[in-house]
């Protein structure tokens, strides 16, 4: 095995342009969010930079004959925004000890709170020799860079093997997922929920639809410039309330259309056919992902409508299994999205702080499987004696 990881050449990369798409491709698979795509408009709209507190440090393992076998996005951060796994307290701690918190490594897909493949590995007799290379390199390059800590966000279940192995701290969390039980269309699905949650929803469409809206979801490629600028004013909007500067740009979205055509798609809530609202999702080959939300005008149940009743019913009628329509929200619950695990992985320099925070992290998952059991008696699904009434 030594001889065998001798014989690896990892690199860093500053920029994903430096890597051929098609090698990253090839190892990212069918999750649009590591796609070589993806990632790239991220940096050319200058969404992700330096400037921004994301510094490309992408990590390649390559083997003898310089073929990639190994990938893993990675970002030198200054800060702990659009990661979606909450650490501030933790930066706060250090703080409060006179160290130095950031800059720390963050292999994740910047603000995309979604679980994918972190270590892009090929199946091969080198795969775990592979995973602990690029894993082993982000170590010296956190020691290079004076980074506190190395963070693995939203991986899959199958990596976490490969992280616990090298000495991570798991962290386990809770987000909301719809599955499609083969319905045949959204009436179906009604039929599935006890008669007050049916109700509900049922009153829910109809308020929107009595407002005289209508819906259309649009592919990347129907996306023309009047609508492109629509969506990037109704995604900015949602930031401007809250005082925050956007994420993301319309540069971004521009590139996506333009490059991911197939995975990006947006409903548009229409008055007198013009757009009120939208909802940005992204899409694979089996899941619809709920990414972004932004309206110019308010009415009631219209979130709920675009957001979710909109992208439960593009899954049932395009055969996609499962819909992830983002972070939080236990008002998902009574719409059917059922708690689902997620998980991240920590690996801390300052051995001073590494029981700290395993003893911290033991405590939160107890709690967290405690809340996933609780919220799971609370799903809307009838039970077999219940009227479809």
């Amino acid at each position: 095995m030594d001889t065998n990881r001798q014989s690896l050449n990892v690199r860093v990369h500053d920029r994903i342009d430096s890597i051929p798409a098609v090698d990253w491709n090839r190892l990212a698979g069918v999750n649009p969010f590591v796609r070589h795509e993806l990632l790239a408009a991220l940096e050319h709209s200058g969404c992700v930079s330096t400037e921004t507190g994301w510094g490309p440090q992408h990590l390649t393992c390559s083997d003898t004959r310089g073929h990639l076998i190994g990938a893993l996005p990675l970002y030198l951060k200054s800060h702990s925004y659009g990661e979606y796994v909450f650490d501030w307290a933790w930066a706060e701690a250090w703080q409060r000890a006179g160290l130095t918190y950031y800059p720390k490594l963050v292999s994740a897909v910047p603000f995309s709170p979604v679980s994918g493949p972190r270590l892009l590995l090929e199946k091969t007799s080198l795969e775990a020799d592979t995973a602990k290379a690029l894993m082993e390199k982000a170590q010296v390059l956190a020691a290079s860079s004076n980074a506190s800590s190395i963070h693995c966000l939203f991986p899959t279940v199958h990596e976490l093997e490969y992280w616990e192995s090298q000495h991570y701290l798991l962290r386990k969390d809770c987000q909301f997922h719809w599955h499609n039980r083969d319905y045949q269309n959204f009436d179906d699905y009604l039929t599935a929920l006890s008669a007050e949650n049916r109700k509900k929803i049922k009153r829910e469409r109809r308020r929107v639809s009595e407002a005289g809206i209508t819906h259309r979801m649009y592919a990347g490629n129907e996306l023309d410039e009047r609508l492109l600028d629509v969506l990037s004013r109704f995604y900015g909007a949602t930031y401007a309330k809250r005082a925050r500067p956007a994420y993301l740009n319309h540069r971004f979205f521009a590139e996506i259309a333009a490059h991911m055509p197939d995975n990006l798609l947006v409903d548009f809530a229409l008055l007198d056919d013009e757009p009120v609202a939208c909802a940005i999702f992204f899409r694979d080959t089996d899941t619809l992902y709920g990414r972004h939300w932004g309206c110019e005008r308010e009415f009631h149940s219209l979130h709920f409508e675009t957001c979710y009743y909109q992208g439960i019913e593009y899954c049932i009628q395009n055969g996609l299994k499962h819909f992830n329509p983002g972070t939080q929200g236990e008002h998902k619950l009574a719409r059917g999205f059922e708690p689902t695990a997620t998980y991240s992985l920590h690996w801390i320099a300052e051995t001073t702080f590494q029981k700290p925070i395993a003893d911290f992290l033991r405590q939160e998952t107890r709690m967290v499987d405690a809340y996933i059991r609780e919220a799971a008696q609370h799903l809307p699904f009838r039970r077999a004696h219940e009227s479809n009434d």
